[in-house]
């Protein structure tokens, strides 16, 4: 090799090492969303967030608190000229292509009517609404105006359930023939939520229920999931509340059963935990598997043979997180269809806390019947 050909070799080398180590995946502009509302706690990890995702971008905040507007922006040091009182004036400024929702739970239904009337998607905390009705009503304007619709639950980003559901869906456990979910805390007002998100968090009107509602939603969720989007053939539940001097509008206690052809599942949603639990149990005909929190799984075959205890792997791609997966939705355009966050699953969410609601209020149990294609 003349000298030369050692120059241009040592240039190539130093030209790759200066090149950074991944192409980004992509090179389309970042996703524009807009926050709707800031009345929910949970926005405020959800601020962070947005900033630090090259996928997305906030280009407005719409709530009609100005002293509540002005203690997010200094907590976050938001700009000025992305925050609006109006959501329609938002709307005509900014030209968001996803609304995140953080209202009250009633009002999800005028926020997507309002974002299905100008072509845009939308994503809500759980759960999707107060109602059925709202929750078809809502079914019916996403397929109107071509919009997807999505619920954001913090268990969905778990990869101890996306493990259960696998093992499951492997056979490993052999049929399902009861579930057991716990999910609450000890209580809205005892962890010090702020006072916006207690005012209609307890409010039967604005959430539809208190833990019934609040923490029901997870296991209803989780179930509709694991059972393929099959409806339950009756719902029973009992809701009290133990701390009226704290919550009297609503319950902070609540039990729901679920009974399937083969299959039973009790979810327990509740604010008087002794402390903040997410968990799952199945038992099959050949095994048993516990999630414990976000990414811990035990599971035993025999009562010879102990438990075994391990960590899932974590989540990739478009399911690693609650971004993640928004923009892999819009982007790609594709409906989601039967997973944890999809329309269709939580639409049936829905038709189980509404009997649910119905049966802790009458003390019946509550007939389904499959809900009619839309």
């Amino acid at each position: 090799m003349n000298c030369r050909q050692r120059i241009t070799l040592l240039a190539l080398l130093l030209l790759g090492a200066a090149l950074p180590a991944q192409i980004p995946a992509t090179t389309e502009p970042p996703i524009r969303v807009a926050i709707v509302g800031l009345v929910h706690n949970h926005v405020s990890g959800f601020i962070p967030q947005l900033a630090q995702h090259p996928e997305v971008q906030l280009v407005g905040i719409a709530e009609p608190d100005p002293a509540l507007t002005a203690m997010y922006q200094k907590r976050f040091h938001l700009d000025s000229s992305i925050l609006y009182t109006s959501l329609e004036d938002m709307i005509a400024k900014t030209h968001p292509q996803v609304l995140l929702g953080y209202t009250t739970t009633r009002d999800h239904r005028h926020l997507i009517e309002v974002a299905a009337r100008h072509g845009i998607s939308a994503m809500v905390e759980k759960p999707l609404a107060i109602s059925l009705d709202d929750a078809l009503a809502i079914r019916k304007l996403a397929k109107q105006h071509g919009i997807h619709v999505m619920v954001n639950y913090e268990t969905t980003w778990y990869s101890s359930n996306l493990e259960a559901y696998n093992e499951l869906a492997a056979g490993k456990l052999g049929e399902l023939r009861k579930a057991i979910v716990r999910d609450g805390h000890q209580g809205p007002k005892e962890i010090h939520v702020g006072p916006e998100f207690l005012d209609w968090l307890t409010d039967p009107v604005k959430d539809g229920a208190g833990a019934l509602y609040d923490f029901g939603c997870y296991g209803a969720d989780l179930m509709t999931w694991l059972m393929h989007g099959e409806t339950p053939l009756s719902v029973t539940a009992v809701a009290q509340t133990d701390k009226p001097e704290t919550y009297p509008k609503v319950d902070d206690d609540s039990t729901i059963i679920l009974r399937y052809p083969k299959m039973q599942a009790v979810i327990m949603g509740s604010w008087n935990w002794t402390f903040s639990i997410k968990n799952m149990e199945l038992y099959g005909t050949k095994g048993e598997l516990f999630t414990d929190a976000a990414n811990q799984v035990t599971m035993q075959f025999s009562a010879k043979v102990p438990a075994v205890t391990s960590t899932a792997p974590p989540l990739e791609g478009a399911q690693s997180g609650s971004i993640a997966y928004l923009a892999n939705v819009i982007r790609t355009g594709v409906e989601p269809k039967g997973d944890l966050t999809a329309l269709d699953t939580n639409v049936i969410v829905m038709q189980i806390l509404d009997a649910a609601r119905t049966s802790a209020r009458t003390g019946k149990t509550i007939e389904l019947k499959r809900l009619p294609p839309q």
